[in-house]
């Protein structure tokens, strides 16, 4: 138990491997030295846990085997867990007496509620069941030892014939102990089952009431911090790239209703540039104004005409070093534990940095796009403050202009909408996605465009983006993630760096709209699917799991506890209500009917009385009813059936007693009035009879049956004392 309690803690990141080590070290030394010389007295014990008080505080005061700029919460629980573990070895090294083997069970207690705080991994319940099959193999175990202590050290007697009385009240006495055993042993699956219900009574009411620790000390992930970049105020060509080329998690969304034709193409936004140099995209204006909360956390931007337009997702984002919040295109509102939030004039959302911690929130955006010929029709002019989503590089390529005019001059397009997908559509199917870039020179993107014709998603959205501004249309540039794979296992999206993405957004004044295109190859954009086979389904699974533990346990705070409360309440009230609106509708049927049988055909309100006498006669017409099945029950099974096998067995103890004691009459041995059957088997003198007399004893007063060996002996025994005659 305590070693599976240590274990919880270093799965939960709760020690480190050197304490680890030497933890399970001195473990295993303490069980070599059981019973022996080197084990502690119990004072020694209590000095060493006097002594260690004040040290352990003075570690937690100065964080002596912590840095230093760890928080003041998780230098104390690094205290706690260590002052723990010291309890457990002192209590191993010390010779121990029940008492503090039930303080051992109690500190491995202790140490598996403390993991489950700390945990973050779904590995914690492996170890959980494995601390509870621990645990109650342990108290079987401790059940079984003290019924053998109670026996006498010298095992079973020797069939040797003795008159002393002092000899003759040993064997009675162990008659009785035997007996108290026997009760003993049968009450251990009860024993297991108590401990079962009593871990977790106490346990679950902790989960559900003890409030959840914000700090890093509690939900640090164990693989360290996701690095990204690309989500930052300025961002050059190529860097998108490092993160396509790493598989490792960046996050998971849950999008309700994902089956819905609009969230089949979701994208997960995070900051948008507006200045480009040619090389580098930038943010005009980099300071995002505060979003005051309102009530339940919920942080609101903007608003929607109708709430079937909003597009719901839960965001579970791995440690970042960045604090930009992902989100749906047109964010409406952030509900979570957020200590701000702030929004920057690009539509761009930004929180605390998280590089140790997963975060989660919901998030509510509107995704539903103004329709096609809306858009076509929008002829209206920008406004000043929009001249900045026009702007192109100095000494920008003439031919980039020049090419722009000729594709929306060729296929006709008139209007924002037809040339933004001109353009989207020429990128798409006349260039190639790679991340080898190798577009270099004073203008990559002219290069990009002319020579190289390969580049992945920040070429293909820069140029679209330089392109529509050369040809008068407002632009600016995206960084995300494509939506991810979707497990549906866990009902989610898992989001990897290789999601990571780049697109473009183009203003539609009258509507107000800022519209994606992707002008990326579509090969490039799929979406990532499930692994096929065996292997596939059981990381799905894993995931799945992995997801449900973020969610309901690293992520369950203060408003999750509220919520449940209230889910709770609301759920009671109904059942409430239900049971209210079943007992009016039965008291008018019974009370319409007594009026029936009463022949009085009188107003339902003045059958009052009537339905109150017999409200009151039914539960003890039932209850009366239910007693009377019982006992007739009972008389059937404890009565005809189990008194028949009682009496079956004791009648074949009878029996063959009787039989020896016909046999030892025969041989002038009578047993005296006063003599109990083991005090006339010792008379006897003979062996056969003190084996014949156990025998009668274990089944008549024992309560137990002969196996067909055992009657085989008896009848053995007794055909020996007949033929003595």
């Amino acid at each position: 138990m305590v070693a599976c309690g240590a274990l919880s803690l270093a799965v939960a990141g709760g020690i480190g491997v050197g304490v680890s080590a030497l933890f399970f070290v001195l473990l295993i030394a303490a069980w070599a030295c059981a019973d022996t010389r080197w084990q502690l007295s119990s004072r020694v014990s209590l000095v060493l846990v006097l002594l260690a008080l004040p040290l352990f505080y003075i570690e937690w005061k100065w964080r002596l085997f912590s840095s230093l700029s760890i928080e003041p919460e998780r230098a104390g629980i690094n205290s706690l867990t260590h002052f723990i573990l010291f309890l457990a070895l002192v209590k191993l090294w010390q010779t121990k007496t029940d008492r503090d083997w039930l303080f051992l069970y109690l500190i491995s207690f202790f140490e598996i509620l403390l993991a489950a705080g700390l945990s973050v991994s779904p590995s914690f319940l492996f170890v959980l069941a494995l601390y509870v099959l621990c645990a109650i193999s342990t108290v079987v175990s401790f059940e079984i030892r003290k019924a053998r202590r109670s026996l006498s050290p010298a095992g079973a007697p020797r069939l040797t014939i003795s008159l002393e009385p002092t000899r003759l009240r040993r064997l009675t006495k162990r008659h009785v102990r035997q007996r108290s055993v026997i009760g003993e042993v049968r009450r251990l699956p009860l024993i297991a089952v108590g401990l079962l219900l009593l871990i977790f009574s106490l346990a679950l009411p902790l989960f559900f009431i003890a409030p959840r620790f914000s700090g890093s000390a509690v939900t640090r992930a164990s693989g360290g911090t996701t690095g990204l970049v690309g989500f930052t105020d300025e961002v050059s060509l190529g860097e998108i790239a490092r993160l396509e080329r790493s598989n490792r998690l960046v996050m998971r969304v849950r999008v309700d209703e994902p089956e819905l034709p609009r969230h089949q193409d979701l994208r997960w936004r995070g900051v948008a540039l507006d200045q480009f140099d040619g090389r580098t995209w930038r943010r005009s204006d980099p300071r995002p104004a505060p979003v005051n909360p309102k009530e339940r956390a919920l942080f609101q931007f903007d608003t929607t005409e109708s709430l079937e337009r909003l597009t719901t997702q839960t965001f579970f984002i791995e440690p970042v070093d960045t604090p930009v919040l992902f989100i749906a295109p047109r964010a409406i509102a952030v509900q979570g534990a957020l200590p701000f939030v702030r929004r920057d004039r690009e539509g761009g959302l930004i929180s605390r940095e998280h590089s140790q911690e997963r975060i989660s929130y919901r998030a509510y955006s509107d995704t539903t796009e103004p329709p096609a010929e809306r858009l076509r029709a929008d002829l209206r002019a920008y406004l000043r403050e929009d001249h900045r989503y026009l702007v192109v590089p100095d000494g920008l390529d003439p031919r980039i202009a020049d090419l722009t005019r000729g594709l929306i001059a060729g296929n006709r397009a008139g209007n924002r909408y037809d040339s933004a997908r001109v353009v989207e559509e020429y990128l798409r199917q006349n260039f190639r996605y790679s991340l080898d870039l190798k577009a270099t020179g004073a203008d990559p993107l002219a290069d990009f465009l002319f020579r190289v014709r390969a580049g992945n998603c920040e070429y293909f959205a820069s140029a679209m983006a330089i392109m529509l501004r050369t040809a008068g249309v407002a632009t600016r540039v995206v960084n995300g993630f494509q939506t991810g794979e979707y497990n549906a296992m866990a009902g989610a999206f898992t989001v990897k760096q290789s999601d990571a993405h780049s697109w473009v957004e183009v203003y539609f004044p009258e509507t107000d709209a800022w519209l994606t295109f992707d002008p990326t190859p579509a090969s490039a954009r799929t979406n990532a699917q499930a692994a096929g086979g065996l292997s596939g389904r059981l990381q799905q699974y894993a995931e799945a799991l992995e997801l449900f533990w973020i969610q309901y346990v690293v992520a369950y705070d203060r408003q999750e506890q509220r919520s449940l409360a209230s889910s709770l309440r609301e759920q009671l009230g109904s059942y409430r209500l239900t049971a209210l609106q079943t007992l009016d509708e039965w008291r008018a049927g019974l009370a319409d009917w007594w009026s029936e049988i009463s022949g009085r055909d009188t107003p339902r309100g003045n059958s009052f009385f009537g339905a109150k006498a017999l409200w009151l006669l039914l539960p003890a017409l039932i209850a009366a009813i239910g007693y009377v099945a019982w006992r007739a029950l009972r008389k059937y099974w404890g009565g005809s059936r189990g008194q028949s096998l009682a009496r079956r067995k004791f009648d074949s103890a009878i029996i063959f007693y009787n039989r020896m004691t016909k046999a030892l009459a025969g041989q002038g041995l009578r047993r005296a009035a006063d003599q109990t059957p083991l005090e006339f088997a010792f008379a006897t003198g003979i062996p056969e009879a003190l084996l014949v007399t156990e025998a009668y004893n274990r089944v008549r007063y024992g309560a137990q049956d002969l196996s067909s060996l055992e009657a085989a002996r008896v009848e053995e025994w007794l055909r020996k004392i007949e033929q003595t005659q």
